[in-house]
């Protein structure tokens, strides 16, 4: 879906623009990857541009280039808060309502700046943005920052560092290439990532390689002591304590890909974490086929995201958002058995 033409933006870079790049809160793969492309990109072309997330991001994504200069709001909020202010284009990366940058949420609201969404997600809130370029059949966001840099004409620009923060946040979105990827422009792509000199086989080990002992041992710890399966829901769910967290020393991202180890159970066709952080349980949901966990996220949590990958936050405790979680499921069943 596209609801204005890309001659739209390109009439803003006839002369250098102060350039925002935003994404989501509790940044991802994708979120720092498209993100990092952009601005790589917009570097090359002489704007001035920052990218800014509302909290901090996985240490394994720091290696890309940018990584040192993102803005992280909850620590520079003044300074991000200037940038906005002033800013004349912001992008608006990964995310497909203005809820999802949290604490960011009043500063997009009041800007007066051009707002401009590339994403990937279900049900854009489309009234907020002044341009939509979104599309739910790619694999990610990182995939349409490529397509946006193509469609400018500037394919020749993208480096092995823009490649490498666009492979990034197509691996990561789809589990290197386990879901959401039946869409051949992603191999396409990819192909020409590689062609470009980029290392596919050294961004993995970067990204999937670099696991703290405290970080597997938490792994171990979620599936002999945490995993609780329902069978007759053909749903499974890994739950974590703040006290659990920290006793395994918890980094942000640490976490990450956990939910998928549950749904991978023979018969099991719904899979969600709950992990209790910051006064909130932050909850990741996984399904296999046609069980749309965006329906589910939505209906029951105000969440949402893909129809087998989405997610939602829970502000009452973790015992009664599991209890509450276990009702709606027995609400939802009837689809499950279904399917």
């Amino acid at each position: 879906m596209n609801n204005l033409d890309i001659s739209t933006l390109q009439k803003f870079f006839t002369e250098k623009r102060n350039i925002v790049i935003v994404s989501h809160s509790n940044p991802d793969g994708d979120a720092v990857g498209s993100s990092l492309a952009l601005y790589n990109y917009f570097l090359t072309k002489n704007q001035e541009v920052n990218v800014i997330v509302p909290n901090n991001f996985p240490e394994y994504l720091s290696w890309m280039k940018g990584a040192d200069k993102i803005l992280i709001y909850s620590q520079k909020k003044i300074t991000c808060d200037q940038l906005i202010e002033k800013a004349d284009i912001i992008f608006c990366l990964d995310f497909n309502a203005l809820k999802r940058v949290e604490k960011l949420e009043e500063s997009l609201r009041n800007t007066t700046a051009f707002k401009a969404l590339i994403d990937h997600h279900l049900q854009p809130e489309l009234t907020v943005f002044d341009y939509v370029f979104s599309e739910i059949k790619v694999s990610s966001t990182a995939e349409l920052v490529y397509d946006y840099i193509a469609l400018n004409g500037d394919q020749d620009l993208i480096d092995i560092d823009i490649a490498s923060c666009i492979y990034v946040g197509i691996m990561t979105d789809t589990g290197s290439f386990s879901y959401s990827c039946n869409y051949e422009k992603t191999y396409q792509i990819t192909a020409f990532l590689i062609k470009l000199g980029m290392n596919a086989e050294k961004i993995h080990q970067l990204i999937y390689d670099t696991f703290s002992e405290s970080r597997l041992r938490l792994l171990g710890f979620c599936l002999s002591e945490k995993l609780t399966v329902i069978n007759e829901l053909s749903t499974a769910y890994i739950s974590l304590s703040k006290e659990e967290l920290n006793r395994f020393d918890y980094q942000v991202g640490d976490t990450e890909g956990v939910v998928n180890y549950a749904l991978s159970i023979n018969n099991i066709k719904l899979a969600a974490l709950f992990t209790e952080r910051e006064g909130k349980i932050r909850i990741s949901f996984r399904s296999k086929g046609e069980i749309d966990v965006n329906v589910f996220a939505r209906t029951y949590f105000e969440g949402g995201g893909h129809r087998n990958a989405s997610g939602a936050t829970s502000y009452i405790s973790l015992n009664e958002t599991i209890k509450k979680i276990e009702k709606s499921l027995l609400d939802f069943s009837a689809i499950l058995k279904n399917i």
